[in-house]
């Protein structure tokens, strides 16, 4: 892939991309890959909404960007205690062998692909003296507010609740990585590391950022939390069928339905990868002919014409 279009591809299908420049920087005048990372903390079961991240990690990979997978095993400690240290390595295990799967189900070449675990570099006394540093120049009120829309919130926050967006903004640094991938919920962390890293003497780094999709519930996202906004990814054939079943999906409103991102932010984009062709999305139909769409939008016209309602199958 020439640069011109593997910087396209690595920009594309994303809700915001922060210092964009320092991409073309290294692809045009470096000419070398991008180096990028994606960190995930090892808390509950991992759901379907994972394959959002993960199709655009395949994406970074098929426009041939050295991507290194975070398995933040003491950020999932740290966030209320979600992952309790005696079960921190089996979840971390978990984790790299269901992403794995996870980018081989939908064809990606996994060379340029390597996995970190948190622990392995963050007890040493180099990061731990940087994270003194940053915790040295943060407020409160600072941390509280970079990490509200990932970390868990309470009225009596534990210090490590205002650590985790501190260390996230550090491991930039410590993974040597060009840009950093994550989901519009860490805006604020990431423009936290904008303007701090700096301060103790390292550089800036871009930031692309997926749209979340909503759950198949009243949630706004799909939640670990919510049960009945996810589906996991071990979850058996009839949870499936009864959760979709049990979907809200209003008619005729595009906006907020669960299933319909889905297929925008998944299905569309995983077939584009794997045939290296338009997709094509089919919808079968009791009566007529199945109805065949290339694009979202058409598809999300019909559905708001009411041509269109549940749908099950790719």
């Amino acid at each position: 892939m020439d640069p011109a279009a593997a910087i396209a591809l690595i920009k594309s299908n994303l809700a915001e991309v922060l210092n964009p420049e320092i991409i073309d920087d290294v692809m045009l005048t470096q000419k070398r890959p991008l180096k990028v990372y994606w960190g995930t903390a090892t808390t509950g079961r991992p759901h379907c909404a994972y394959f959002v991240p993960i199709i655009k990690i395949a994406e970074l990979l098929h426009a041939g960007c050295h991507v290194k997978i975070l398995l933040a095993d003491i950020h999932g400690y740290l966030d209320n205690m979600k992952a309790p240290l005696e079960l921190v390595e089996f979840r971390a295990a978990y984790y790299s062998r269901l992403i794995k799967a996870l980018l081989r189900a939908v064809g990606v070449d996994l060379s340029l692909l390597e996995f970190v675990l948190g622990s392995s570099y963050q007890l040493g006394k180099d990061y731990t003296m940087d994270r003194f540093k940053l915790e040295g120049i943060t407020r409160i009120s600072v941390a509280q507010k970079a990490g509200a829309e990932v970390v868990k919130q309470t009225d009596d926050p534990t210090l490590g609740g205002l650590i985790y967006p501190l260390m996230q903004a550090l491991d930039e640094q410590y993974l040597d990585v060009d840009a950093q991938f994550g989901g519009v919920d860490q805006r604020k962390i990431f423009t936290f590391a904008m303007e701090n890293l700096p301060k103790i003497g390292y550089k800036v780094r871009a930031h692309l950022m997926n749209t979340m999709i909503p759950g198949l519930g009243e949630a706004a996202k799909m939640s670990a939390s919510d049960p009945d906004s996810k589906i996991d990814l071990l979850e058996g054939d009839k949870g499936v069928e009864k959760k979709l079943k049990k979907a809200v999906c209003v008619p005729r409103k595009a906006e907020g339905n669960g299933l319909l991102a889905f297929v925008e932010h998944v299905i569309l984009r995983a077939m584009a990868l794997k045939t290296g062709e338009k997709p094509k999305y089919v919808v079968e139909r009791k009566e007529g002919e199945p109805l065949v769409y290339g694009d979202i939008e058409s598809l999300k016209k019909d559905y708001e014409a009411d041509i269109v309602s549940l749908f099950f199958y790719p």
